[in-house]
């Protein structure tokens, strides 16, 4: 049976590179972002959605569900970034930066489980971070949301154990995505920026995107149907030390 995938902050970085990996298994795909994707994917169906906003993330999972007869995987991935500390952080930065990272990946989860655990099978994969396991400067509310994915992850994981329904979670370290690109874009020198991110991951590299995707068609797959409550970090080593 070919699986219905949903995919949030689908249209770049990570989410691009989780469109296109579980495209290549045959997967029907949908790609979910607030901005449409630069480039096509074979097989990829694109919609506008603000996951903020859950009649429109209902709506979206009803009609995707209704039309395939089945939703199999759901990866909450689109993201906020921010780069302040506490006291240089405003409230409406907090509030914007929580209301994608952790309340996005709330209703996305919420919706998800309407539709699977009627079916009794499902996977459900949130994007975390590294940064919420380790304290990073500058990442106040970042590092807090993220924090909330894993916490809410992790009781979904232990409510529905039995269900069939499994849900995990990504930890990424510093990827070599457009927003940390951007980030460095930012920086008053940009490659002296570059260096540092990449000085701090013991690998000595930035993540690729590719990388964090392929953990996600892992935990999506049938090998993977024994993890449920599981965060996989893919940070080069970051917070081994």
């Amino acid at each position: 049976m070919t699986r219905t995938v949903i995919v949030t902050g689908g249209a770049s970085g990570i989410g691009w590179e989780m469109c296109r990996a579980f495209a290549d298994l045959g997967d029907e795909v949908h790609l979910c972002d607030l901005n449409p994707p630069q480039e096509a994917i074979d097989a990829v169906t694109v919609h506008a959605l603000d996951v903020r906003d859950e009649k429109a993330v209902a709506a979206l999972f009803d009609d995707v569900a209704a039309s395939a007869g089945h939703l199999d995987v759901v990866c909450n991935n689109a993201g906020n970034g921010s780069t302040t500390n506490v006291l240089d952080c405003t409230a409406e930065e907090w509030d914007a930066v929580m209301a994608v990272n952790a309340k996005g990946v709330f209703l996305g989860t919420k919706h998800a489980l309407r539709h699977m655990l009627p079916q009794q099978d499902g996977a459900i994969i949130n994007t975390a971070s590294a940064a919420a396991l380790v304290g990073v400067p500058d990442r106040a509310s970042y590092s807090a949301s993220k924090g909330a994915v894993i916490a809410l992850s992790r009781q979904v994981a232990a409510q529905y154990a039995d269900s069939g329904v499994r849900c995990n979670w990504l930890n990424p370290g510093t990827v070599d995505s457009p927003w940390v690109g951007r980030l460095m874009a930012q920086a008053p020198d940009p490659q002296a920026r570059r260096e540092q991110l990449v000085a701090r991951q013991p690998m000595g590299r930035l993540g690729q995107p590719a990388e964090i995707a392929a953990a996600a068609v892992y935990l999506a797959s049938d090998a993977a149907r024994f993890i449920t409550g599981t965060g996989l970090v893919l940070d080069g080593g970051l917070t081994a030390r």
